[in-house]
């Protein structure tokens, strides 16, 4: 960090006066604030200073937004950011003297944050949509059951909500605008986002996860951008002290989304799903609104690139819940002589059909925010050698020696080294108890690395190409201990969006209930692994993918289900997985390739006995078990699948869906 320039030299100090201009241009705020209010907010954001960049140079319809929301939350300054490395340096300098950050010295440039314990994950249960109409965003649930695929809060009920937070928010501090592009700049699939927030750790953390800058900001033009954003909900002087210098305000936690407008707005939360806008909150939720509109498709789903020996190239796109492997899968070693795999992303995919009929996905993102338990070099090397530099990680334990350490590393680290965990517990060890008896952990299950994408090793030459990579199948997939197995594949594209509609997996650490605890390990229903992330209806949404059907020319790819967590009677993993699993992909190779090497089933197609190659295999497997369709299950799995579609999509339900779903009983019953 020999290149730090002084903070003092970047908080150049100006004044802007726009107060008359903005009298007159500003618009209603949401569509229920009154124009007055408005417009004494733009009055007095006219001579707030800025500290970095110039007003003047931005777009009218950037320095509106701008302005409305300084002159609403009322920082100190403005700094707008140019995402140089220059300005990054003198930020992690800043995080690090607040506290906020803590250099890891075993690791190039690598930091540690630890957080408010009550600000360590996603929170459901505040996380809501706004629309005009409710069934825009959630189906109408039947009489007596609460509603599990999304929140929805009225426009008057969110102004009164936002009205009670944001107003005079980042009091004595810095409002941060960062302009970003989530995908390559330039390219047909990307869009443009500015968040404005008042938490340096965003920032920093933005400039992995987006192509964040100057260049982000000219790519605007006078075209449409979404507008984020994002208070930690503690404006200065703070009534109490922060816990481990993490300010963030619990209590008052909401993150909202307004998708006719194309807007956000987080406050009170820092963790990474809350505060980084261009996450989940833009990628998924507005992004999957805005592709509705559009015709195309956002996705919780890696993109793979795989190589046979032959040379050949295909891509997938694969959808997991949080914490199910998709990292792994998506950065995977293949263990099968001759194969080759790439990363183009890691957990979201943006994807339209081209003009030829084939579709293309783009990797939104530009970093990877990562489940940091249960990454190791025998899980995932690519992961570990990709957060060796220039990484931020949240909520894992310290070593001695100025390293990271989590559950999973224990063979990787000095036995004589002392650990000291997220929560401060110093010479932490695997069996120690907390005063109730309870084991502590040395980090939360939530703990995350945030890494740049480009440093992973394995990382697709094209996976910033602005066209996209042509996908040629879509893979589904959970945690499913018992009765589903370990690869089958859809009979159509009808079948495939079914199949997609009732996955169900183990709840992860990454979501909380509303007491704050991790939801229990339970078999839930997540379908298409965007159950927290519907950005609309979800009846509509399945239309959306059913549609596609119906389009002349279009090249639709294979849809296939996998499950590498099936467990025997004794409660053993009965897949080695992770660098295994390239054998199962191989399969869906083949198939893309229409070769004979599938028969049958009453869920779909499944392997013909011997066609997933297991030579070399280190362990025996029971594919007989693997592969064994329990009709008792299967048929509480159709109860359980049409149970859940009655209560929560009800009347928005597409016939078709229900059709297949009776056929899958019905072949079922058959068994």
């Amino acid at each position: 960090m020999s290149s730090l320039i002084s903070l003092r030299n970047i908080f150049t100090r100006r004044t802007y006066n726009v107060a008359k201009s903005l009298a007159a241009q500003t618009h209603l705020h949401h569509g229920l604030r009154h124009k007055s209010s408005a417009a004494s907010d733009a009055i007095a954001a006219a001579s707030i200073k800025v500290a970095n960049g110039n007003l003047n140079d931005l777009q009218p319809h950037v320095r509106q937004y701008v302005l409305e929301k300084a002159g609403l939350c009322k920082p100190d300054q403005i700094y707008i950011c140019d995402g140089s490395e220059e300005e990054n340096q003198s930020f992690i300098k800043q995080l690090e003297k607040d506290g906020l950050l803590k250099k890891l010295p075993k690791y190039d440039n690598c930091y540690l944050a630890l957080t408010d314990p009550k600000d360590v994950a996603r929170v459901e249960h505040k996380t809501v949509i706004s629309t005009k109409n409710q069934r825009d965003t959630i189906p109408i649930v039947e009489d007596g059951i609460k509603g599990q695929v999304g929140y929805w809060m009225s426009p008057r009920k969110l102004q009164e909500e936002l009205d009670d937070r944001f107003p005079g928010c980042m009091k004595g501090r810095t409002m941060y605008v960062i302009p970003f592009s989530m995908g390559p700049i330039g390219s047909p699939l990307g869009k443009i986002g500015i968040e404005l927030t008042d938490s340096l750790y965003v920032v920093a953390s933005m400039r992995i996860m987006t192509r964040m800058g100057a260049a982000a900001m000219k790519a605007i033009g006078s075209g449409e951008f979404v507008k984020c954003l994002h208070s930690i909900g503690q404006p200065l002087p703070m009534e109490k002290k922060p816990t481990n210098h993490w300010p963030c305000n619990p209590p008052k936690t909401l993150i909202t989304h307004i998708p006719d407008k194309r807007e956000i707005a987080s406050f009170g939360s820092g963790y990474g799903g809350n505060s980084l806008l261009g996450k989940k909150c833009f990628a998924l939720r507005i992004a999957s609104r805005i592709a509705k509109d559009e015709g195309w498709l956002a996705e919780h789903m890696l993109i793979l690139g795989l190589t046979n020996p032959q040379g050949v190239k295909r891509y997938v796109a694969a959808a997991f819940p949080s914490a199910c492997g998709k990292t792994n899968l998506a950065m995977i070693n293949p263990t099968l002589p001759g194969w080759k795999a790439e990363c183009v992303g890691d957990d979201i995919a943006w994807m339209k059909f081209d003009e030829e009929g084939r579709l293309r996905a783009i990797n939104p993102e530009y970093g990877f925010f990562g489940v940091a338990p249960g990454t190791s070099h025998d899980t995932n090397p690519n992961a570990m050698e990709t957060i060796k530099s220039n990484t931020v990680f949240t909520n894992v334990a310290e070593t001695g020696d100025g390293g990271f350490f989590w559950e999973g590393l224990e063979k990787e680290v000095d036995k004589n080294v002392d650990i000291t965990t997220w929560l401060g517990h110093k010479n932490w060890h695997k069996d120690m108890l907390s005063d109730a008896g309870k084991k502590i952990l040395s980090a939360h299950p939530n703990s995350r690395f945030c890494a740049p994408a480009s440093q992973c090793p394995v990382m697709d030459p094209a996976w910033e190409d602005p066209r996209g990579v042509p996908i040629d199948a879509i893979i589904f997939g959970g945690r499913r201990p018992k009765g589903v197995p370990l690869v089958y594949e859809s009979f159509n594209w009808q079948h495939g969006v079914f199949i997609g509609a009732s996955m169900r997996s183990e709840a992860t650490a990454a979501a909380q209930d509303a007491s704050g605890k991790a939801m229990p390990k339970v078999v839930m229903h997540d379908p298409f692994a965007m159950r927290p992330f519907f950005g609309y209806n979800f009846g509509d949404y399945l239309a959306h993918w059913l549609s596609f059907q119906e389009k002349p020319g279009y090249k639709l790819p294979k849809i296939f289900h996998v499950n590498w967590f099936r467990k025997d009677s004794n409660g053993s993993f009965m897949w080695p997985g992770f660098g295994e699993n390239t054998r199962v992909l191989e399969w869906i190779f083949k198939r893309c390739n229409e070769d004979n090497v599938a028969e049958k089933s009453a869920i779909g197609y499944v392997p013909t006995e011997g066609s997933i190659n297991l030579d070399g295999l280190k362990e025996s497997v029971d594919m007989h078990g693997l592969y064994h369709l329990p009709k008792d299950f299967w048929l509480e799995e159709c109860q359980a699948i049409r149970k859940y579609l009655k209560e929560q999509v009800n009347k928005d339900l597409p016939e078709a869906i229900k059709l297949e779903l009776d056929a899958l009983e019905q072949r079922v019953r058959k068994m």
